[in-house]
């Protein structure tokens, strides 16, 4: 069937903010699937509250709505549009759960809007866990035996029915397996079903007989609408059930699997895909099979696109998500030829010469007291993919990939004891991050395989691996001398340079040069989805020490583009938005390299650059991919500067061996790092920095700050995402701080002085994006934080343009930031952010890379920086730029009184962040960035953006009810108009007893609690935690008195966040919050397309788009 001639536009509902177990992989599926439904000619009309994604670009959809998603919002925008359809497969569990709500409503048939990829009745099958029982039952398969429950007592009388614990505990219609754990007793089982009940959008758990132990698999499936079915892919988890498939180490193909066996599992997906009606589209199964029985259990189906299809995407070359947007409007898979050859068609199922491994990455020295153990809740922030010609070649590879101290195998030192290796046995019982490198020490110190199985339940064949690194660590270490096949042996099992130098005792580069005399490089081979059966036509290549490579030799001149690695708090999806600009920007010239390893996101997708190699961002990997692409052609450099820390941080070895970069340089880069040399920059310019000093000393900690004087800032030196920072509020906070990091790996000092700055009390925080190219500047954004400066940027909200800043002060930003341009010598992108207190503009750092607001400014004023960025790079002007409509005449200097108002507003992961106790990490925020994503609030005044922003990041907040107040002193004068607003809209007032004494006396009618202190009251008054928790207070506002879980304010915030109650703790937040509430009384929020914003902006400017002018694409 070709397309249906009845959809003529399609709603694409995106998977808002970047969360633990959601992240960009919906970008990327989202950007495949609004790119094919624009090529059938269909109208596309996408929703996503995310801004720094690139499916939220103006030119991916035909009208693009960056607004939260909530019923409300998508009836007024279906309201307005008129979709014939909607197709809710591509966003996550966030599409999905609108579309429900969308349906339930009975929205979708008011409007006679089709939903399309799963029906309604499909996907409750799959999400409801009753209704895919049955479903499973019918096609002759099992689940595992369950019982559900509505309230405590029924969990307790359904663990008896499965024969006591432990049981697992599962909500219904939640994803990453959020409010989900293992229960081994009664206190568990009232932790986990507890938080259970609450997370359900149904109130309802499913308690489940365990499968711990068990062997897990995955089959990533598709079907069409003539009953095609084909397997994508087959995906193993190496750690077994009790793990969240998201955390475990996964590869693919399925390696321990018989064939009768693998053909059992592929029946089974098939009947139950078949079952479930999903007839348009992919969909993952997850199954449990028993090593002791072969007993095989089907664990559960997502009805959608999937984290697993982006992983299955990249692995086989299979684009999941366009063949998914193609079925979904009618075609069959026989119809849909295969990208990569060009010569197949879809339903060839693809097959793998090559072995694929996932690895997560973890974020847990994030958050303080945080429990450590990995369950079947999902708690990594992102992971890094790697393909290799066999397990161990491509685990090595992942886990050099990650990035990230302490997570690659290694051989330091002696051998473990034999005390220390019964020790490692011990803690590799219990899943944690540092599993497999424990494993492998434990291995070092002659574990067998029968008590690593005993301890993990690791599949046997998998242990085998490690021995057989082992081995060859071994032999490496006590060869007479590294001879070619010593090496190559090292090489073709993974083995990076850096591993083997530590065997032998040399030097890395020792090692290169060597191997280089040697003529061992590794030869790149293609994913080409076929096993080289047919030709392929995309160059999408990976390292292997094999015989041949497949590099195709080229004409053209070409630019290198290094990706981010894979996504961790402080750097994630909005540095691959950058890569993906300038990939974008510079294919019209040059022939586009890019180097990544993360398969999540739209960068290491195969079209959107010339060629994609699939590798780790390490030195080693990269100049090597540099030496092969300088044999196929001209190479005029490597852009280190979009993809965040990572690739900047290999910019001066690089350039030492003799790589071109391009753009800012690798001195100049150092010159803003450096705090000597930055603080020369400021002197000459005559620009104020705050007082600052440091120390390599606890004693000389506590002199300096003694002579800056306290509030002080302090911090270790080279660090992303403001780790380890924290202010300080007077001696005994320095000697906590100072205590509490000498515990951590590396001690205070580890990696350089400690630096410490007096910290700007309500300081205005400002950040600003520009670019420079030698000789002029164009100011991008600047934005005000909503927030005072003390929380990190990336964590704030924040506005543009913004909104108490004078003409006047907006000059003297350009001008200090066009002086620090000349100073370092940018050329691109730079990010300062400045702090103003009392009149002066002090200079609080200065970033010359892409920053993590680029995407955000791109979307609010119009203008793509990155792009503009990539093309300075390259040699053009900013001038030139002007000419060719790449930038518009007047940048933000120049403000428009009539432009709508961006806030940006973070997200922030603590509800899946508890301690072992199972109360939530602390949810205060500081100089340390703990948010994963971000969402945008657009509209045409503060109030309402801000409220929009609200309402896209958590649900927004609460138009009635139950307020609780609680300040610190110097913030009592401050909090009294804001909290005599609220109560005049309507709210009840509670405040502990000195904040309900002073708001008293200003003849606000509170009600005073008690502390948690003080402990319940003789007639069981209930304290605020009690209050809290059971959802009897609507909205909290606390503003912390100081760091440490000895803090009241720590047990109240974590209550709050517990009990999913929006939780405010600066003055700023809690005025901008009274501005939002008013607004949103004032009626529903209205909407207005990004094209149509920009096509009201070029008017108002009176630019007549000539036939260069850019702009003029996004509005075709």
């Amino acid at each position: 069937m070709p397309a249906r001639p009845d959809i003529t536009s399609v709603l694409v509902i995106g998977s808002g903010p970047i969360v633990i177990g959601q992240a960009c992989e919906f970008d990327y599926s989202g950007t495949q699937a609004c790119r094919v439904l624009r090529s059938e000619g269909i109208r596309v009309v996408l929703v996503n509250s995310n801004p720094a994604t690139i499916m939220t670009d103006p030119d991916v959809a035909d009208a693009t709505y960056i607004e939260p998603i909530t019923p409300e919002v998508l009836t007024t925008i279906i309201a307005k549009e008129r979709p014939d359809a909607l197709l809710p497969t591509l966003g996550g569990q966030t599409a999905l759960n609108a579309a429900m709500s969308l349906v339930e409503r009975g929205v979708l048939e008011e409007y006679d809007v089709e939903l399309i990829g799963a029906s309604a009745a499909a996907i409750n099958a799959g999400e409801d866990r009753d209704e895919f029982k049955d479903v499973v039952e019918r096609c002759g398969a099992e689940v595992a035996r369950s019982v559900i429950a509505h309230s405590m007592d029924e969990c307790r009388a359904g663990v008896d029915a499965l024969g006591g614990y432990p049981v697992v505990v599962r909500p219904s219609f939640t994803m990453g397996g959020l409010g989900s754990g293992v229960a081994f007793n009664d206190a568990d089982l009232r932790r986990i079903a507890g938080a259970g009940l609450a997370a359900s959008r149904t109130t309802e758990v499913l308690l489940e007989e365990s499968i711990l132990g068990w062997k897990e698999y995955e089959l990533e499936l598709m079907r069409d609408t003539a009953d095609n079915v084909v397997v994508v892919c087959s995906i193993e988890n190496v750690d077994p059930v009790g793990v969240h498939t998201g955390d475990s180490v996964t590869v693919a193909p399925a390696l321990t699997l018989t064939d009768r066996e693998l053909q059992r599992l592929r029946d089974i997906g098939i009947a139950v895909i078949r079952e479930v009606g999903v007839d348009t589209g992919g969909c993952n199964i997850q199954f449990a099979v028993d090593p002791a029985t072969g007993r095989i259990i089907v664990i559960e189906m997502n009805p959608r696109v999937s984290r697993s299809s982006a992983l299955a995407s990249k692995a086989t070359g299979f684009p999941i998500a366009k063949i998914a947007a193609r079925l979904a409007v009618g075609y069959t898979l026989d119809e849909i030829p295969n990208d990569i050859t060009a010569s197949t068609p879809a339903s060839f199922e693809p097959t793998l010469d090559y072995v694929v491994v996932k690895v997560p990455r973890f974020a847990f020295e994030k958050f303080r007291g945080a429990d450590p153990r990995l369950t079947t809740t999902m708690k990594s922030v992102g992971e890094a993919m790697a393909i290799g010609r066999s397990y161990t070649e491509a685990l090595q590879k992942a886990m050099r990939s990650l990035d990230k101290k302490g997570t690659v195998f290694h051989w330091d030192g002696p051998a473990p004891t034999a005390q220390q290796t019964s020790e490692l046995l011990e803690s590799i019982a219990t899943p944690s991050e540092h599993r497999l490198v424990d494993l492998q020490q434990a291995v070092r110190g002659g574990a067998t395989i029968a008590q690593l199985h005993e301890a993990t339940r690791i599949d046997p064949w998998f242990l085998d691996q490690m021995l057989l690194l082992q081995e060859v660590a071994q032999e490496v270490e006590d060869a007479e001398a590294l001879t070619p096949e010593v090496l190559a042996l090292a090489k073709r099992h993974g083995f990076s340079d850096v591993q083997v130098a530590a065997l032998r005792g040399i030097s890395e580069d020792t090692v290169r040069e060597v191997r280089h005399a040697f003529g061992l490089r590794p030869v790149y081979k293609t994913v080409d989805t076929c096993a080289a059966e047919f030709a392929s036509r995309t160059p999408y290549l990976y390292s292997s020490y094999d015989l041949e490579t497949e590099v195709a030799p080229r004409e053209r001149e070409a630019v290198i583009i290094l990706g981010s690695g894979p996504n961790r708090i402080g750097q994630g999806i909005e540095f691959d938005y950058s890569c993906v600009h300038a990939a974008m920007a510079l294919s019209e010239r040059y022939e586009t390299v890019m180097v990544n390893c993360n398969p999540e996101t739209v960068s290491t997708d195969y079209d959107v650059s010339d060629r994609l190699y699939f590798e780790p961002l390490t030195f080693e990997d990269v100049i090597e991919v540099y030496k092969a692409e300088r044999a196929a052609g001209p190479v005029a450099g490597v852009i280190v500067q979009l993809g965040g820390q990572t690739p900047l941080s290999l910019a001066s070895r690089l350039s030492e061996a003799g790589v071109p970069i391009l753009g800012t340089s690798p001195e100049a880069i150092d010159a803003a790092e450096d705090r000597e040399a930055f603080g020369v920059v400021l002197q000459r310019a005559g620009l104020p920095a705050p007082a600052h000093g440091i120390a390599v000393s606890d004693e000389q900690a506590r002199s300096v700050a003694q002579d800056i004087g306290y509030p002080v800032l302090v911090r270790p030196s080279y660090v992303l995402g403001g780790r380890g920072m924290e202010i300080v509020y007077d001696a005994g906070g320095l000697d906590d701080y100072l205590q509490r990091a000498g515990r951590e790996p590396g001690g205070v000092y580890g990696t350089g002085p400690l630096l410490i700055d007096r910290f700007l009390d309500d300081a205005i925080e400002i950040d600003v994006d520009a670019l420079y190219d030698g000789s002029e500047l164009f100011l991008g954004g600047v934005m005000e934080h909503i927030e005072e400066a003390g929380i990190h940027s990336g964590d704030s909200a924040c506005v543009m343009p913004p909104m108490t800043l004078s003409d006047t002060e907006i000059a003297r930003i350009r001008r200090s930031t066009e002086a620090i341009a000349v100073g370092v010598g940018v050329r691109g992108l730079l990010n300062i952010q400045f702090a103003l207190v009392s009149d002066v503009l002090y200079v609080i750092e200065a970033n010359p890379r892409a920053s993590r607001t680029v995407p955000f400014v791109s979307k609010a004023s119009g203008v793509q920086l990155a792009k503009a960025a990539a093309l300075i790079m390259a040699g053009e002007t900013i001038a030139s730029l002007r000419s060719s409509g790449h930038l518009p005449e007047a940048d933000a200097a120049i403000t428009d009184p009539d432009d709508p108002i961006a806030v940006k507003e973070a997200v922030l992961p603590f509800k899946r962040f508890r301690t072992t106790e199972g109360r939530v990490v602390d949810t205060i925020l500081g100089p340390e960035m703990r948010s994963t994503g971000e969402v945008m609030g657009y509209d045409v005044d503060f109030p309402r953006a801000f409220a929009k922003s609200q309402a896209g990041a958590y649900g927004g907040l609460p138009g009635e009810g139950t307020l609780f107040v609680s300040v610190a002193d110097r913030d009592k004068r401050a909090i009294i108009l804001p909290v005599a607003r609220l109560a005049e809209l309507g709210f009840t007032v509670l405040a502990t007893t000195g904040t309900a004494q002073v708001l008293r006396r200003n003849g606000i009618d509170a009600m005073a609690v008690r502390k948690i202190s003080q402990g319940v009251g003789a007639h069981g008054e209930q304290t605020i935690a009690g209050l809290i928790e059971s959802g009897a207070v609507d909205m909290v506002v606390n503003t912390p008195k100081g760091q440490g879980a000895r803090a009241d304010g720590y047990s109240i915030r974590a209550a709050t966040t517990g009990a999913d109650r929006p939780i405010i703790t600066t003055v700023q937040q809690l005025q901008a919050a009274v501005q939002a509430l008013e607004a949103q009384l004032r009626g529903p929020f209205r909407v207005r397309s990004l094209q149509e914003h920009i096509a009201a902006r070029r008017s108002r400017r009176g630019s007549a788009p000539g036939p260069h002018h850019v702009a003029d694409k996004e509005t075709r």
